[in-house]
Protein backbone atom coordinates (compact mmCIF):
# COMPACT_ATOMS: atom_id res chain seq x y z
CA UNK A 1 0.00 0.00 0.00
CA UNK A 2 1.47 3.30 -0.69
CA UNK A 3 0.23 6.36 0.88
CA UNK A 4 0.54 10.49 0.39
CA UNK A 5 -0.74 12.59 2.90
CA UNK A 6 -1.10 16.24 1.81
CA UNK A 7 -2.12 18.99 4.31
CA UNK A 8 -3.21 23.06 3.55
CA UNK A 9 -3.98 25.04 6.31
CA UNK A 10 -7.85 25.33 7.76
CA UNK A 11 -10.31 27.53 7.21
CA UNK A 12 -10.00 30.89 8.18
CA UNK A 13 -12.03 31.10 11.64
CA UNK A 14 -15.34 33.22 11.33
CA UNK A 15 -15.88 33.95 15.26
CA UNK A 16 -15.23 37.08 16.24
CA UNK A 17 -17.49 38.01 12.59
CA UNK A 18 -20.37 35.65 14.02
CA UNK A 19 -20.14 37.22 17.20
CA UNK A 20 -20.09 40.74 16.03
CA UNK A 21 -22.49 40.50 13.70
CA UNK A 22 -25.04 38.46 16.37
CA UNK A 23 -24.27 41.78 18.87
CA UNK A 24 -25.80 43.77 15.96
CA UNK A 25 -28.68 41.91 15.18
CA UNK A 26 -29.98 41.54 18.72
CA UNK A 27 -29.57 44.84 19.31
CA UNK A 28 -31.60 46.48 16.64
CA UNK A 29 -34.26 43.63 16.54
CA UNK A 30 -34.69 45.11 19.87
CA UNK A 31 -34.92 48.35 18.25
CA UNK A 32 -37.08 47.89 15.24
CA UNK A 33 -39.67 45.41 17.35
CA UNK A 34 -40.30 47.68 20.04
CA UNK A 35 -40.84 50.73 17.40
CA UNK A 36 -43.03 48.47 14.87
CA UNK A 37 -45.09 47.49 18.30
CA UNK A 38 -45.72 51.34 18.94
CA UNK A 39 -46.78 52.34 15.18
CA UNK A 40 -48.08 48.92 14.72
CA UNK A 41 -46.38 48.70 11.63
CA UNK A 42 -46.47 44.48 10.33
CA UNK A 43 -43.37 46.05 7.66
CA UNK A 44 -41.27 46.22 10.99
CA UNK A 45 -42.35 43.67 13.26
CA UNK A 46 -42.09 41.43 9.74
CA UNK A 47 -38.52 42.44 9.31
CA UNK A 48 -37.81 41.86 13.37
CA UNK A 49 -38.70 38.50 13.25
CA UNK A 50 -36.54 37.85 10.14
CA UNK A 51 -33.84 39.32 11.97
CA UNK A 52 -34.49 37.66 14.63
CA UNK A 53 -34.82 34.04 12.75
CA UNK A 54 -31.37 35.40 11.34
CA UNK A 55 -29.44 35.94 15.26
CA UNK A 56 -31.29 32.18 15.62
CA UNK A 57 -29.56 31.22 11.92
CA UNK A 58 -25.60 32.78 12.69
CA UNK A 59 -25.90 30.83 15.94
CA UNK A 60 -26.52 27.47 13.99
CA UNK A 61 -24.19 28.57 11.44
CA UNK A 62 -21.49 29.70 14.28
CA UNK A 63 -22.22 25.94 16.04
CA UNK A 64 -21.67 24.05 12.33
CA UNK A 65 -18.65 25.84 12.01
CA UNK A 66 -17.14 25.26 15.49
CA UNK A 67 -18.37 21.97 15.37
CA UNK A 68 -16.84 21.20 11.71
CA UNK A 69 -13.64 22.25 13.56
CA UNK A 70 -13.52 19.31 16.36
CA UNK A 71 -11.16 17.11 15.48
CA UNK A 72 -11.82 13.63 14.59
CA UNK A 73 -11.42 10.72 16.71
CA UNK A 74 -12.45 6.43 16.85
CA UNK A 75 -15.80 7.07 16.93
CA UNK A 76 -15.79 9.99 14.42
CA UNK A 77 -13.19 9.55 11.93
CA UNK A 78 -14.21 12.01 10.24
CA UNK A 79 -14.96 14.33 13.09
CA UNK A 80 -18.01 16.72 13.21
CA UNK A 81 -17.49 18.63 9.61
CA UNK A 82 -21.35 17.45 8.15
CA UNK A 83 -22.34 19.87 11.41
CA UNK A 84 -21.54 22.69 8.74
CA UNK A 85 -24.66 21.30 6.72
CA UNK A 86 -27.01 20.21 9.04
CA UNK A 87 -26.84 24.21 10.54
CA UNK A 88 -27.17 25.65 6.97
CA UNK A 89 -30.06 23.17 6.63
CA UNK A 90 -31.50 24.24 9.76
CA UNK A 91 -31.10 27.88 8.75
CA UNK A 92 -32.82 27.25 5.46
CA UNK A 93 -35.50 25.64 7.21
CA UNK A 94 -36.27 28.07 10.04
CA UNK A 95 -36.45 31.01 7.27
CA UNK A 96 -38.74 28.95 4.90
CA UNK A 97 -41.15 28.95 8.16
CA UNK A 98 -40.58 32.22 9.22
CA UNK A 99 -41.15 33.96 6.13
CA UNK A 100 -44.29 31.70 5.27
CA UNK A 101 -45.69 32.82 8.40
CA UNK A 102 -45.57 36.21 7.68
CA UNK A 103 -46.43 36.04 4.11
CA UNK A 104 -50.20 34.57 5.69
CA UNK A 105 -50.33 37.31 7.99
CA UNK A 106 -49.76 39.85 5.60
CA UNK A 107 -52.33 38.35 3.47
CA UNK A 108 -54.92 38.79 6.23
CA UNK A 109 -53.89 42.38 7.29
CA UNK A 110 -54.99 43.80 3.51
CA UNK A 111 -58.56 42.89 4.71
CA UNK A 112 -57.83 45.18 7.85
CA UNK A 113 -54.95 47.30 6.76
CA UNK A 114 -54.29 49.54 9.77
CA UNK A 115 -52.60 53.62 9.94
CA UNK A 116 -48.69 53.15 10.64
CA UNK A 117 -46.34 55.90 11.36
CA UNK A 118 -44.28 56.42 8.22
CA UNK A 119 -41.17 58.46 9.50
CA UNK A 120 -40.64 56.02 12.24
CA UNK A 121 -40.58 53.16 9.52
CA UNK A 122 -38.39 55.35 7.15
CA UNK A 123 -35.93 55.73 10.58
CA UNK A 124 -35.81 51.93 11.78
CA UNK A 125 -35.19 50.87 8.52
CA UNK A 126 -32.77 52.93 7.80
CA UNK A 127 -30.71 52.09 10.91
CA UNK A 128 -31.34 48.22 9.99
CA UNK A 129 -29.66 48.94 6.07
CA UNK A 130 -26.48 50.15 8.14
CA UNK A 131 -26.91 47.14 10.21
CA UNK A 132 -27.18 44.34 8.14
CA UNK A 133 -25.36 45.71 5.79
CA UNK A 134 -22.40 45.92 8.36
CA UNK A 135 -22.87 42.36 9.28
CA UNK A 136 -22.77 40.82 5.26
CA UNK A 137 -19.47 42.47 5.32
CA UNK A 138 -18.08 40.57 7.98
CA UNK A 139 -19.10 37.28 6.07
CA UNK A 140 -17.65 38.33 2.62
CA UNK A 141 -14.20 36.68 3.28
CA UNK A 142 -15.13 32.72 2.58
CA UNK A 143 -18.56 32.89 1.35
CA UNK A 144 -17.24 31.82 -2.11
CA UNK A 145 -15.67 28.47 -0.45
CA UNK A 146 -17.78 27.23 2.11
CA UNK A 147 -22.24 27.15 2.20
CA UNK A 148 -22.46 27.90 6.30
CA UNK A 149 -21.15 31.24 5.29
CA UNK A 150 -22.63 31.70 2.19
CA UNK A 151 -25.74 31.44 4.12
CA UNK A 152 -24.74 34.26 6.54
CA UNK A 153 -23.74 36.44 3.77
CA UNK A 154 -26.64 36.14 1.61
CA UNK A 155 -29.27 36.14 4.58
CA UNK A 156 -27.33 39.17 5.40
CA UNK A 157 -26.86 41.03 2.15
CA UNK A 158 -30.98 40.19 1.77
CA UNK A 159 -32.01 41.91 4.73
CA UNK A 160 -30.00 45.25 3.76
CA UNK A 161 -32.49 44.79 0.44
CA UNK A 162 -35.31 44.16 2.57
CA UNK A 163 -35.08 47.77 4.84
CA UNK A 164 -34.25 49.41 1.78
CA UNK A 165 -38.07 48.52 0.60
CA UNK A 166 -39.25 49.35 3.53
CA UNK A 167 -37.90 52.71 4.16
CA UNK A 168 -39.32 53.53 -0.06
CA UNK A 169 -42.76 51.83 1.45
CA UNK A 170 -42.47 54.29 4.57
CA UNK A 171 -41.71 57.65 2.24
CA UNK A 172 -44.87 56.24 -0.06
CA UNK A 173 -46.89 56.30 3.15
CA UNK A 174 -46.10 59.15 4.20
CA UNK A 175 -46.14 61.40 1.31
CA UNK A 176 -49.61 59.63 0.04
CA UNK A 177 -50.96 57.95 2.71
CA UNK A 178 -51.19 54.47 1.48
CA UNK A 179 -51.67 52.18 4.00
CA UNK A 180 -52.01 49.22 1.91
CA UNK A 181 -48.54 49.34 1.38
CA UNK A 182 -47.19 48.12 4.82
CA UNK A 183 -48.71 44.41 4.06
CA UNK A 184 -47.54 44.97 0.59
CA UNK A 185 -44.37 45.46 1.45
CA UNK A 186 -44.21 42.79 4.63
CA UNK A 187 -45.43 40.30 1.31
CA UNK A 188 -42.78 41.26 -0.75
CA UNK A 189 -40.25 40.74 1.80
CA UNK A 190 -41.44 37.22 2.78
CA UNK A 191 -41.33 36.33 -1.25
CA UNK A 192 -37.93 37.69 -1.65
CA UNK A 193 -36.24 35.65 1.61
CA UNK A 194 -38.47 32.89 0.36
CA UNK A 195 -37.07 32.76 -3.28
CA UNK A 196 -33.43 33.36 -2.19
CA UNK A 197 -33.67 30.93 0.52
CA UNK A 198 -34.49 27.94 -1.70
CA UNK A 199 -31.65 27.58 -3.68
CA UNK A 200 -29.98 27.48 0.45
CA UNK A 201 -32.24 24.80 1.21
CA UNK A 202 -32.37 22.70 -1.78
CA UNK A 203 -28.21 22.42 -2.21
CA UNK A 204 -27.30 21.69 1.71
CA UNK A 205 -30.95 18.74 1.31
CA UNK A 206 -28.57 17.61 -1.74
CA UNK A 207 -25.48 17.77 0.03
CA UNK A 208 -26.81 16.04 3.68
CA UNK A 209 -27.85 12.61 1.12
CA UNK A 210 -23.98 12.88 -0.16
CA UNK A 211 -25.18 14.33 -3.13
CA UNK A 212 -22.21 15.74 -5.85
CA UNK A 213 -21.40 19.22 -4.90
CA UNK A 214 -22.71 21.94 -7.57
CA UNK A 215 -19.21 23.11 -7.76
CA UNK A 216 -17.88 19.47 -9.10
CA UNK A 217 -18.41 18.04 -12.68
CA UNK A 218 -18.46 14.53 -12.45
CA UNK A 219 -17.71 14.04 -15.89
CA UNK A 220 -15.10 16.11 -15.72
CA UNK A 221 -13.54 14.44 -12.55
CA UNK A 222 -13.54 11.08 -14.30
CA UNK A 223 -11.80 13.06 -17.33
CA UNK A 224 -9.20 14.01 -15.60
CA UNK A 225 -8.34 10.88 -14.14
CA UNK A 226 -8.41 8.96 -17.59
CA UNK A 227 -5.93 11.21 -18.96
CA UNK A 228 -3.52 10.37 -16.27
CA UNK A 229 -0.30 8.02 -18.05
CA UNK A 230 -1.93 4.25 -17.92
CA UNK A 231 -5.00 4.84 -16.19
CA UNK A 232 -7.54 2.34 -19.14
CA UNK A 233 -11.02 3.05 -16.54
CA UNK A 234 -12.01 4.73 -13.31
CA UNK A 235 -14.88 2.85 -11.30
CA UNK A 236 -16.37 3.18 -8.09
CA UNK A 237 -15.88 6.75 -8.77
CA UNK A 238 -18.12 8.50 -5.60
CA UNK A 239 -18.07 12.31 -4.23
CA UNK A 240 -19.54 13.75 -1.66
CA UNK A 241 -19.00 17.17 1.04
CA UNK A 242 -17.53 16.22 4.37
CA UNK A 243 -19.10 20.08 5.13
CA UNK A 244 -19.73 23.06 3.52
CA UNK A 245 -15.83 23.34 2.62
CA UNK A 246 -14.35 20.10 1.99
CA UNK A 247 -15.00 17.63 -0.46
CA UNK A 248 -14.14 13.99 -0.75
CA UNK A 249 -13.34 11.66 -3.38
CA UNK A 250 -12.77 7.75 -3.87
CA UNK A 251 -12.54 5.93 -7.05
CA UNK A 252 -10.34 2.67 -8.38
CA UNK A 253 -8.20 3.29 -11.20
CA UNK A 254 -7.60 0.93 -13.09
CA UNK A 255 -3.88 0.39 -14.41
CA UNK A 256 -3.43 -2.59 -16.79
CA UNK A 257 0.58 -2.15 -16.80
CA UNK A 258 3.42 -0.18 -16.29
CA UNK A 259 4.54 1.13 -12.47
CA UNK A 260 2.51 3.17 -9.92
CA UNK A 261 4.60 5.07 -7.69
CA UNK A 262 3.75 7.75 -5.08
CA UNK A 263 4.78 10.28 -7.20
CA UNK A 264 1.48 9.15 -9.77
CA UNK A 265 -0.70 9.15 -6.84
CA UNK A 266 0.75 12.20 -5.65
CA UNK A 267 -0.20 13.86 -8.63
CA UNK A 268 -3.24 12.71 -9.24
CA UNK A 269 -4.43 13.65 -6.09
CA UNK A 270 -2.89 17.34 -6.13
CA UNK A 271 -4.83 17.62 -9.80
CA UNK A 272 -7.99 16.92 -8.00
CA UNK A 273 -7.16 19.38 -5.26
CA UNK A 274 -5.97 22.04 -7.67
CA UNK A 275 -8.52 21.78 -10.37
CA UNK A 276 -11.51 20.72 -8.42
CA UNK A 277 -10.97 21.85 -4.92
CA UNK A 278 -11.58 18.00 -3.80
CA UNK A 279 -8.72 17.74 -0.72
CA UNK A 280 -9.47 14.64 0.50
CA UNK A 281 -8.86 12.05 -2.16
CA UNK A 282 -8.41 8.21 -1.42
CA UNK A 283 -7.44 5.76 -4.91
CA UNK A 284 -7.31 2.16 -5.51
CA UNK A 285 -5.32 1.55 -8.18
CA UNK A 286 -5.94 -2.16 -9.60
CA UNK A 287 -4.23 -4.14 -12.14
CA UNK A 288 -8.27 -5.10 -13.81
CA UNK A 289 -11.38 -4.11 -13.25
CA UNK A 290 -13.10 -5.20 -10.10
CA UNK A 291 -16.47 -7.64 -10.55
CA UNK A 292 -19.61 -5.72 -9.91
CA UNK A 293 -17.60 -2.38 -9.77
CA UNK A 294 -19.43 0.71 -9.67
CA UNK A 295 -20.32 2.82 -12.55
CA UNK A 296 -22.96 5.82 -12.23
CA UNK A 297 -25.37 5.66 -13.28
CA UNK A 298 -25.61 1.90 -12.40
CA UNK A 299 -23.65 1.48 -8.89
CA UNK A 300 -23.28 -1.36 -6.72
CA UNK A 301 -20.97 -2.12 -3.78
CA UNK A 302 -17.94 -4.35 -3.95
CA UNK A 303 -14.69 -5.32 -2.06
CA UNK A 304 -11.36 -5.73 -4.08
CA UNK A 305 -8.33 -5.83 -3.44
CA UNK A 306 -6.13 -2.97 -5.09
CA UNK A 307 -2.55 -2.35 -5.50
CA UNK A 308 -2.08 1.42 -4.35
CA UNK A 309 -3.72 3.90 -1.95
CA UNK A 310 -3.27 7.79 -1.43
CA UNK A 311 -5.16 9.70 0.65
CA UNK A 312 -4.70 13.93 0.56
CA UNK A 313 -5.83 15.88 3.35
CA UNK A 314 -5.61 19.49 4.21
Amino acid sequence: MMHDHAHAHAPNSHDRAFALGIALIVGFVAVEAFYGWKVDSLALLADAVHNLSDVAGLVLAWGGAFAGRLRPDARHTYGWQRASILAAFANALLLLVAMGALAMEAVQRFATPAPVAGLTIIVVAGIGIVVNSLTALLFMRGRERDLNIRGAFLHMAADALVSVGVVVAGILVLLLGWQWLDPAVSLAIAVVILWGTWDLFRQSLHLLFDGVPESVDLDEVRAALLAQPGVAQVIDLHVWAMGTSRIALTAHLVVPEGPVDDAFLRQAGELLRDRFDIDHVTLQVVREPIADGCEIPRCADAPGLGTGHAALRR
